[in-house]
């Protein structure tokens, strides 16, 4: 694969690290340290800059008015955004826009009318209905949610847990089985609206992310239209299996952003810090810690890339983006770790961005797919398995 960058992608990533610097560090230092929203004009006036800047949309398809960008730049530009103390979960605060729920790209023209387009105007919002209290990194046994087709609807059951954003959607892809003896081949995703009877937030779910949190849904004989069911009967689990796959490369360049920063921090405070009379970057041991974070972010930039790259070309690249996201969340926890190790008392006080990441970090390793799902997945295809 070829690591170096275009002359184009080189000048798009040095427009975005200069925004990062110029524009969301300044406001990011007069903020709550667990934010994820900017005030509303300093959004605003963002929002238009990275029109002008002709990056806003990421990940929305060209014909929807999105960035004509491969994976590969798509990427770059990620490693860029996030590098801020809201980057993980909010980069550059959402002012470079964004795909949502990118599944809805292959609904049917009616769909893309009623939900698609409202959502790409800012006018409507969704949530992704797939986790559920008996598992979420096996759908295709856990899930548990029933539908029964009845008359001209499909009458759903069931529960779902760490849903993020269902309290304040408009609708949601809800994911259910519609014939049980089938395994993953007897899943459909449905598109629900929120204020369809027996529709029930019961509860939020405080995780160790301070801004954000889950919720659990409860479906009591709730009635959802045929004109609902994105894609066809049963096929719901290879369009959420789909989109996993691919959104574990720009998951995966966002911990490397995270990654990159807190090295950044870590090598400059290193070398104005002393102890008995001489710099911590004079340490064996912390050169040896600074060390490994070199090589963990250069690995974990190696194989994002690599499976971009795959993406680009149209080969598979399930096993691609799984080693991605494996050793981008896990290198990139074991880097921020060293980093509050070498900033010692500072490094788990507010004062600095490291306790958030510490945090946020733990979290990566576990959204997307846990590390042990994505050792499965890649021990099944280099052992030419399916995953039944």
């Amino acid at each position: 694969m070829q690591l170096q960058m275009t002359e184009e992608q080189s000048l798009i990533v040095a427009m975005v690290r200069r925004f990062v610097r110029e524009e969301i560090l300044p406001l990011e230092m007069n903020l709550d340290p667990d934010a994820d929203r900017l005030e509303e004009t300093d959004e605003a006036r963002l929002k238009e800059k990275t029109r002008g800047m002709g990056l806003y949309g990421m990940g929305i398809p060209p014909e929807y008015g999105g960035p004509d960008l491969d994976m590969v730049t798509t990427t770059l530009i990620a490693i860029e955004m996030g590098q801020h103390r809201a980057g993980l979960y909010a980069p550059c605060y959402g002012v470079f826009g964004g795909a949502g729920l990118a599944q809805l790209f292959e609904a049917n023209d009616d769909q893309k009318e009623r939900y698609l387009l409202p959502t790409l105007r800012g006018e409507k919002s969704g949530f992704f209905g797939l986790t559920e209290p008996s598992g979420g990194s096996d759908p295709a046994r856990a899930i548990q949610t029933r539908a029964v087709k009845d008359g001209d609807d499909w009458v759903i059951n069931g529960s779902k847990i760490f849903i993020s954003g269902a309290d304040q959607a408009d609708y949601g892809l809800v994911f259910a089985r519609t014939s049980p003896d089938k395994g993953r081949g007897g899943v459909t995703c449905f598109i629900v609206d929120t204020d369809t009877s027996g529709f029930h937030v019961r509860r939020v779910v405080h995780t160790l992310r301070s801004a954000h949190y889950g919720t659990e849904l409860q479906f009591e004989d709730m009635r959802v239209p045929e004109k609902n069911v994105l894609g066809e009967v049963n096929k719901g689990f290879a369009i959420a299996n789909d989109r996993l796959s691919r959104q574990r490369i720009p998951y995966s360049a966002g911990c490397i952003g995270v990654a990159v920063k807190a090295h950044e921090l870590a090598l400059e405070y290193a070398g104005v810090r002393e102890t008995f009379g001489a710099a911590l970057s004079s340490r064996q041991a912390i050169q040896w810690m600074l060390v490994d974070n070199e090589i963990d972010i250069q690995q974990a930039r190696w194989a994002t890339l690599e499976a971009a790259s795959h993406a680009d070309r149209g080969e598979p690249f399930r096993k691609q983006a799984a080693m991605a996201k494996l050793i981008a969340s896990e290198g990139a926890s074991r880097v921020v770790d060293r980093c509050i190790q070498i900033h010692g008392g500072y490094g788990v006080t507010k004062d600095f961005p490291f306790e958030r990441w510490y945090r946020e970090m733990r979290i990566r390793r576990i959204g997307e797919g846990p590390s042990e799902v994505q050792r499965h997945i890649i021990a099944r295809e280099i052992l030419g398995q399916s995953l039944r």
